[in-house]
């Protein structure tokens, strides 16, 4: 088993390169970092790179990238899944301040690439639009969440955090309560990728930016019982679901629970949990917009 420790970049192929890279640059507020070998490496206002994009024939999520601890070698990293019966490749520079990685695909053949070292990409500037500090989390859609979360758990050292039923299933690999989610659908698929805000400050002018920008909301605001975050869901131009958050619970000690109290948290500590009962603590149902992306 390796150890992830931190959800990088995703890798995301779209029909229509420059569109998308107008809607992060300019509704999602990313900076354009680099271009080269057919990618567009878009980073945070503060320079870390948090998605590729680019062109082909269908729109979806490629690749996944998390790091491990900075001072594990290459050969640690494979040593660590061939242990649990996964062949990884060495690639050399899979992305900018990446200068070493080893990937692999997962059991529905997304990419992994796993790396120890990490540099900024960017400078820390002002952008256009919203202004995310991170990458939070994404989402996906497959038949059978618990063989997922089985698969991330023993291969790369992921912990749930919680689950809704037995049809959502949360996962963290770090402090956040959720990195990576599996959600039971019809069709294997990006549900949703997530990005972290400053507070609900800036959720409320991001979401009167996108109502100047005629973007309507898919759902919220509200705020989730798993993971009690405000959140606020539109889609964008590839009709995938962009959810904007802020006040997610934080594993600040482990042997501890969800140790940051909150007055909202309905038990103490707060542990992982099934969720049969209400699941958001206020915030309007999904609507049927949100709704279909499971369809």
């Amino acid at each position: 088993m390796i150890q992830a420790r931190r959800f990088s970049h995703a890798t995301f192929e779209t029909p229509d390169l420059e569109r998308q890279i107008d809607y992060f640059t300019q509704v999602v507020g990313l900076q354009v970092a680099a271009r080269e070998n057919g990618h567009v490496h878009l980073a945070t206002k503060v320079g870390d790179l948090v998605l590729q994009v680019k062109k082909s024939d269908a729109a979806r999520c490629a690749t996944l990238a998390f790091q491990v601890d900075p001072h594990l070698d290459v050969a640690d990293i494979r040593k660590g899944l061939e242990a649990e019966g996964v062949r990884g490749e060495l690639q050399s520079d899979a992305a900018p301040g990446v200068p070493k990685a080893v990937v692999f695909d997962d059991p529905k053949g997304t990419r992994i690439e796993v790396f120890a070292g990490q540099a900024p990409i960017a400078k820390n500037q002002p952008v256009a639009g919203i202004g995310p500090l991170k990458l939070g989390h994404l989402a996906f859609c497959v038949d059978d969440p618990k063989a997922f979360a089985d698969f991330y758990c023993k291969v790369m050292g992921f912990r749930v955090s919680d689950w809704i039923q037995d049809w959502f299933v949360f996962l963290r690999c770090g402090a956040d309560h959720h990195t990576i989610n599996f959600v039971r659908g019809k069709r294997t698929m990006m549900h949703h990728v997530a990005f972290e805000l400053k507070d609900w400050s800036q959720i409320q002018t991001a979401m009167d930016f996108l109502g100047s920008k005629s973007i309507p909301l898919a759902w919220g605001p509200g705020r989730h019982g798993p993971g009690h975050n405000i959140y606020t869901y539109h889609r964008n131009p590839d009709d995938q679901i962009i959810e904007l958050f802020t006040e997610l619970d934080k594993m600040l000690d482990e042997s501890l629970g969800y140790f940051e109290p909150r007055p909202w948290h309905r038990d103490r500590p707060q542990v992982p949990k099934v969720w049969n009962e209400a699941r958001d603590i206020w915030g309007q149902p999904p609507t049927p917009d949100y709704i279909r992306q499971r369809g």
